[in-house]
C-alpha cells in the first residue's frame, strides 16, 4: 500500500452560470479555494513528534496566521493533526475522540473503525480532510478512502506543502542525528520556504 504524502485541496463550485460562448449551455464557477496546513510527524529512537505550520488561505489572501491544526486526545497520549476543511477535520476530530474512548485508548483499533466510518457513514462520506494520528509507539494516515496507512520509514506528511516535509524528513532522518522534534520543525521550515499556503509559525507536539 503506496503512503499518501500529499493533499488535494478543496474545490468548491458556486452555482451554475450562463456560457457566454454558447447557447444556453451553462459552465460551473469555481468558488474560492480554501488551502490549508502542512502536517508532518517522525517516529525516531522511541519518541514520536508532530508539527504544522500556522497559515490559513482563502484564495489568493491569508485569512490566519496561527492556527491550530493538531490536538491532543486520549488523555494527551494521543497527537492528531488534519489537512483539509476546518470544519469537516473538527468533525472528523470529535468522531475519533469518541472511538478511542471506546477501544480504552487502543489507537490502531479507532483508527481503523474510524476509517470504516469516514468511508460507509453517509454522514461522513463527503467529508474533505486527511489526518494523521499518532502516539509513542504508532504512526498512522487516515484518510476518507478508508484507508489506514502505516509508513515505512516512520515519516509521514500531508497538506499543501506535504511533498517538501516529507521529502526534508526523509533526509533528515537518513542524514542527521536529529531527534524527531528536531527533524519535525526543521521539516516545516524548508516547506515554508516552498509552499505558498505553509508559513513558518510552526507547532511542535511531542507524544508522551
Amino acid at each position: 500500500m503506496d503512503d499518501l504524502s500529499g493533499c488535494p485541496t478543496d474545490r468548491l463550485f458556486g452555482p451554475r452560470t450562463p456560457d457566454s460562448g454558447s447557447r444556453g449551455r451553462t459552465r460551473r464557477r469555481p468558488a474560492a479555494v480554501w488551502h490549508h496546513t502542512t502536517i508532518c510527524a517522525v517516529r525516531r529512537d522511541g519518541v514520536t513528534a508532530m508539527a504544522c505550520d500556522g497559515q490559513v488561505t482563502l484564495g489568493n489572501t491569508v485569512l490566519k496566521h496561527g492556527a491550530s491544526k493538531l490536538r491532543r486526545l486520549g488523555g494527551g497520549r494521543v497527537l492528531v493533526g488534519f489537512a483539509g476543511s476546518v470544519a469537516d477535520a473538527l468533525a472528523l476530530f470529535t468522531r475519533f475522540e469518541a472511538k478511542i474512548e471506546e477501544f480504552a485508548g487502543n489507537l490502531e483499533r479507532a483508527a481503523v473503525e474510524l476509517a470504516r466510518d469516514w468511508r460507509t457513514d453517509r454522514a461522513l462520506r463527503h467529508l474533505e480532510a486527511m489526518m494523521i494520528v499518532a502516539d509513542r509507539e504508532h504512526l498512522l494516515l487516515l484518510s476518507g478512502s478508508g484507508e489506514v496507512v502505516i509508513p515505512d520509514d516512520g515519516v509521514m506528511a500531508i497538506g499543501s506543502g506535504g511533498s517538501a516535509a516529507l521529502a526534508a524528513a526523509r533526509a533528515l532522518v537518513a542524514h542527521s542525528q536529529l531527534g524527531a522534534a528536531e527533524i519535525v520543525r526543521e521539516s516545516l521550515r524548508i516547506a515554508a520556504a516552498i509552499d505558498l499556503y505553509t508559513n513558518d509559525h510552526i507547532t511542535v507536539e511531542v507524544a508522551p
